[in-house]
């Protein structure tokens, strides 16, 4: 059904088709990975692509939950509070997504709920069928437009989880609703492989698959994961006994780096099943630039050593977009980084000198609550008078500014009013009248903001551009009472929000590389496009190391590709 628009590009389409993304067996398949990477397969293709979650938890958002629960809350363009998978999505895809891509049961069932009190059923009995999948299917093709070709949604948990299956109800429909042609089920699965027999085991995903079909869906690709290729008499196995054709079992074996991904994919043929069952007609794919971008992931010249200091470290995911921003700085100086996972809470103690030697630079990410500040403090103290590179977010700006308060301007007392209530010298507040709002959700920064740099600074040499836009997630703000005070000291605004009223950026001027943001950059990197913030700390961190630190060209703006 090819658009006969002569406006829109060969290969687009009037109805938007729809891919759906489900799992099997185990959890943590790569369901995310899998459709990030069929997303950006089908944007080489010169197809519009949108990407989406469906979380089967009751929250309604991830935003209040536990990072060691959930890991990263990844923050869209406009204010949502979303799943990490969008991360994923975004960095594979290189395309901003909003809140629409992040469905949870919660807010399905949020919603639903008001629809009834507002009397929009007109009295009928609210039911799961087809109240709760109408909603469900609405959100789907809510992302279904003019201007998106394909939709890929992915469905979290697994095939016979009771949380996933109105969903798999809803997606079942959804081929009922637009037609066969425009909607593709790929299911994920697991071949393990057992080394007493010495085989590859295809009797998962057969259960797998047949759980799936009792539900009224028949998968038209599988993907099983394996930590080894499967041969063709293991493809023909799966193809027999789970119906599918040949060459729509896509294997999908562990790789080194997660961005090999889409390459694997596409030399498997993933895209052309798709098409094929989609009847899409597009030109074929082309990842040059991709595949340059992770040789040279894969081909560092060398390494340098970065502490990331931090609260929930028994949990890396809970800094994902981090550790991926720091990857990908670390591609533009052709390095590669060497993450030194440092617990905040030991750094004020005895430990504190064993885990910040040996660094080359430090990076205190954002966070909540009280524990561990004031081991980022001292950290940043020690990335101060030490002249280490060191890069501060969100929270980590506002312990660089508590310790520039203490430790250069003398006021000992110095705080946040988010950790010491009664602080006489709160450097860091609530500011925008919200000491009396009740419902603290309501006072939180969100979303996209823009800051304004100062001409010549340290971000303005990083950024190139005098404004920026980056996204946000906090509700303490620098305290404008002390800038003056601060500034006068070395330690300047550098980054402001354009009514001057917030501080978005702050850096030490005589510093080879000290610089925090109020923003997340992390949620604005991509493998083959990082954010500056990054790639500036892995520049300064590679001067270093080599000892430049102090020197003429060290302390000389750095060189970054805009």
């Amino acid at each position: 059904m090819v658009s006969s628009d002569p406006s829109r590009p060969a290969g687009s389409f009037v109805l938007t088709k729809y891919v759906f993304v489900t799992g099997g067996v185990t959890s943590s398949l790569g369901k995310g990975i899998t459709a990030a990477s069929l997303a950006r397969i089908l944007k080489s293709r010169g197809l519009s692509v949108v990407l989406q979650k469906l979380d089967p938890y009751i929250n309604v958002d991830p935003g209040t939950m536990n990072p060691f629960e959930h890991g990263e809350v990844f923050v869209t363009e406009d204010g949502g509070e979303t799943d990490l998978d969008l991360g994923h999505y975004e960095r594979f895809l290189g395309a901003d997504l909003r809140r629409d891509s992040n469905v949870t049961t919660g807010a399905v069932y949020q919603s639903v709920i008001r629809k009834e009190r507002r009397g929009d059923y007109l009295g009928a009995t609210v039911q799961v069928i087809p109240h709760i999948t109408n909603e469900i299917k609405s959100r789907i093709r809510k992302l279904g437009s003019d201007d998106v070709d394909v939709v890929i949604t992915e469905i979290g948990g697994t095939v016979g989880d009771i949380e996933g299956l109105p969903y798999l109800e809803a997606i079942r429909q959804m081929r009922k609703d637009v037609g066969r042609a425009n909607t593709c089920y790929i299911h994920v699965t697991l071949v393990p492989y057992l080394p007493t027999s010495e085989e590859l085991k295809t009797k998962p995903t057969q259960h797998s698959v047949a759980e799936l079909r009792s539900t009224g869906i028949h998968p038209d690709v599988i993907v099983p994961r394996s930590d080894r290729p499967i041969d063709d008499s293991v493809r023909r196995k799966i193809s027999l006994f789970c119906d599918v054709d040949s060459d729509a079992v896509i294997n999908a074996t562990d790789a080194a780096d997660i961005y090999e991904v889409p390459l694997d994919m596409l030399a498997a043929g993933l895209d052309r099943v798709v098409c094929r069952v989609l009847e899409i007609d597009a030109p074929e794919a082309d990842l040059s630039d991709w595949r340059d971008m992770v040789h040279q992931l894969a081909h560092p010249e060398e390494t340098v050593t970065i502490g990331l200091v931090g609260k929930y470290i028994d949990l890396p995911d809970a800094y994902l977009s981090v550790v991926e921003s720091l990857r990908h700085g670390a591609r533009a100086n052709k390095a590669k980084v060497d993450i030194r996972w440092i617990p905040a809470e030991e750094v004020d103690g005895l430990l504190a000198e064993s885990h910040l030697e040996g660094l080359h630079g430090i990076l205190v990410p954002g966070g909540f609550g009280i524990r561990g500040v004031e081991g980022k403090i001292h950290a940043i103290r020690h990335a101060r008078e030490n002249a280490i590179p060191f890069l501060g977010l969100c929270l980590g700006l506002q312990c660089a500014v508590i310790e520039y308060a203490r430790n250069v301007l003398g006021i000992n007392d110095a705080h946040s009013t988010e950790f010491d209530p009664t602080t006489q010298s709160p450097v860091i507040d609530l500011m925008l009248d919200q000491h009396d709002v009740e419902d603290m959700g309501g006072t939180m920064r969100l979303g996209v903001y823009p800051a304004k740099l100062t001409p010549g600074s340290l971000a303005d040499q990083l950024y190139g551009e005098p404004l920026v836009y980056e996204r946000h997630r906090h509700r303490w703000e620098v305290n404008n009472r002390y800038r003056s005070a601060l500034a006068d000291a070395g330690m300047a605004a550098s980054g402001v929000s354009p009514d001057d009223r917030l501080v978005e950026i702050v850096e030490i001027t005589d510093h080879p590389y000290f610089i925090a943001s109020q923003f997340h950059p992390e949620f604005t990197s991509r493998p083959d496009a990082p954010n500056p913030m990054f790639t500036g700390l892995v520049a300064a961190a590679l001067k270093y190391k080599h000892h430049d630190v102090g020197s003429e060209s060290a302390m000389a703006p750095l060189q970054v590709e805009h």
